[in-house]
């Protein structure tokens, strides 16, 4: 070996060593999480090429949102993900329409959930994603909402600091949505009993239980195992850090979504949706919280921005708690 070859040969050596150190001593500070976390997709049906895909991106699980499907249906697409190796952990039942001022309309529409958790049955799944119902009308900013209600009867008794006259409609929309919402989800848990099919209620973008204690007493009002939280971590970043909704719904979280956003309260939304981890979200710290309530179960990714695979990667890192934030 030439003196030359040797000098080369001896800085390899130690760049190699150094890199293997580094790495090392990543691996080190990295976190130990004891919550196991799963990653799905949402799909509309099941079907033998997309859960392929799915399977080949390295994603285990799916969420179906297809609200067409029959009960014999499902109970096919529970028999493929089965021998394909793949869970459907979740079907998004999406909207009810349970504070229509129409007393038909929201029998309708307690039956048409009803039915959506036989399919949800059927699936095998564990949870239907179900919004209970929307209002409009003017209401606050979210960076202006400061809520009180009553903890026993869930009534809003205020919107914002100072005057509320502006928002009285906007409070008595709630308070009738919050009662008749509670009426509805109380004749479907007999059905969720039945089916072992937990109702997993979410608020997404509906104007209803905006900040964090309030979403949360609104589901602990029930009082039942039946009736959990589906929560979305893009979703209320505008209203509350994610931390502090995390914290707020320990130990009544069904199922996770994930996406990002990305807030400016210059905008009318004060914000809007970007790719996972091109928005405002310390996801790092997410982890931490997830980890601290003991969450442990599925996390679907409604977001866009990225390839099967780039999301699954995405995930890797987030339950890994190395997704830093760009």
């Amino acid at each position: 070996m030439t003196r030359r070859n040797f000098m080369k040969t001896a800085a390899f050596s130690a760049a190699a060593l150094a890199y293997a150190d580094l790495r090392a001593d990543e691996e080190a500070k990295a976190p130990v999480f004891t919550t196991c976390l799963h990653k799905a997709m949402i799909r509309p049906k099941a079907d033998p090429a997309v859960f392929e895909a799915l399977l080949k991106a390295g994603f285990k699980g799916v969420e179906l949102s297809d609200k067409s499907v029959t009960v014999e249906q499902a109970r096919q697409g529970r028999i493929l993900a089965e021998k394909m190796g793949l869970k459907i952990h979740s079907f998004m039942g999406g909207w009810a329409n349970f504070n229509a001022d129409d007393p038909a309309a929201r029998n309708a529409s307690i039956e048409d959930v009803r039915r959506m958790i036989r399919v949800a049955g059927a699936y095998g799944a564990s949870a239907i994603l179900l919004v209970p119902c929307r209002i409009g009308g003017k209401m606050p900013k979210p960076s202006q909402f400061d809520i009180a209600f009553d903890p026993g009867t869930l009534r809003m008794t205020q919107a914002v600091k100072g005057d509320n006259a502006p928002f009285a409609e906007y409070i008595a929309a709630q308070n009738l949505a919050t009662a008749r919402s509670i009426d509805a989800v109380r004749q479907l848990i007999p059905t969720a009993a039945e089916e072992g099919v937990t109702i997993a209620l979410e608020n997404v973008w509906n104007n209803l239980w905006v900040l964090p204690d309030f979403a949360s007493a609104f589901i602990r009002s029930f009082n039942d195992p039946w009736v959990k939280a589906y929560f979305d971590l893009g979703n209320h970043v505008r209203y509350a850090p994610v931390e502090a909704w995390l914290t707020a719904l320990e130990g009544i979280i069904a199922k996770l979504h994930i996406k990002d956003f990305l807030i400016d309260r210059t905008k009318g939304n004060e914000g809007s949706f970007v790719p996972i981890n091109k928005g405002s979200i310390d996801w790092v710290s997410v982890r931490q919280t997830i980890e601290k309530i003991r969450y442990n179960g599925w996390v679907s990714i409604e977001s866009d921005g990225y390839t099967d695979a780039e999301h699954s990667a995405i995930m890797d890192a987030f339950f890994a708690g190395t997704l830093r934030h760009k």
